[in-house]
């Protein structure tokens, strides 16, 4: 509890400085390109259109889902991806990255994976805005089901603020930890649902645990907003099952920040 109050009390004493570096993380990343802060969206449209030329294209596949078009339901997918993809590799490594904060000045740890995760967020209401206006264009109003989006976004948030914590900690003590985290996000990608639904799995014991995956529930619940209409309370065991993930990772977190924080200075 006094390492959770500790945490606690970083974040309320840096509460403007998370917000500045968080403005700082986002035009680090995209100062220097001709494009700017276009390539937010670049980067993702590249993305859709490669996989949607891919299966609706090459593989004459992409038949309508739920009466929406292939398109949208793989975008309503990718959405929460394009964040969480960033944030894998991105959160291991963002103490590393921000290491002159910890080694030059007196900058709490526990304070870096929540601004890194801030600054990816700022990108996700853009893209987020963008979708919902590709919905209107095709004709699928903003209804009910919208509300939960709020829901998702904090859940996504909090999962991979933790994540970035538990990683960034352990990728400080060993690069090899940061290098295994980049080489398993393709296999996380494709164990995930992005591009399936893994409720369509008939095997049920590899659909519960499919849906341990933060990033699974996550995308299939905006998939549930956008595309199925369906309430994030419907699927209890989905919801079990990122709560217990949840707190894993939570408990992973708070002891690699507890055991480690006075050994980072030192090891950066």
């Amino acid at each position: 509890m006094s390492t959770i109050r500790q945490i606690i009390n970083e974040h309320r004493t840096f509460g403007k400085q998370i917000f500045m570096l968080a403005k700082s993380d986002l035009i680090k990343t995209y100062r220097g390109a001709a494009l700017g802060w276009a390539w937010a969206i670049v980067k993702p449209a590249m993305t859709l259109f490669v996989f949607w030329f891919g299966f609706t294209v090459g593989l004459r596949g992409g038949q309508p889902i739920a009466g929406y078009p292939y398109f949208l339901w793989q975008l309503a997918g990718f959405l929460p991806w394009f964040y969480m993809r960033s944030l894998i590799p991105g959160g291991a490594g963002c103490i590393r990255k921000y290491k002159h904060l910890v080694t030059k000045m007196k900058f709490p740890v526990s304070v870096i994976p929540t601004f890194v995760n801030i600054s990816e967020l700022m990108v996700h209401l853009v893209l987020l805005a963008i979708t919902v206006a590709l919905f209107l264009i095709f004709g699928h109003t903003p209804d009910k089901y919208y509300l939960q989006l709020p829901l998702y976004m904090l859940m996504m948030f909090v999962s991979f603020t933790a994540w970035a914590l538990f990683a960034g900690m352990l990728s400080c003590i060993s690069a090899d930890f940061q290098n295994l985290i980049k080489s398993m996000s393709t296999a996380i990608f494709w164990m995930s649902g992005i591009i399936y639904d893994v409720n369509n799995i008939q095997n049920v014991y590899i659909r519960t645990i499919l849906k341990f995956n933060p990033v699974t529930v996550i995308a299939t619940g905006y998939r549930k907003v956008f595309i199925y209409k369906e309430w994030f309370f419907e699927d209890k065991v989905e919801m079990l099952c990122y709560g217990i993930s949840l707190l894993a990772t939570l408990i992973l977190a708070i002891w690699a920040y507890k055991r480690l924080r006075k050994e980072i200075p030192d090891v950066l």
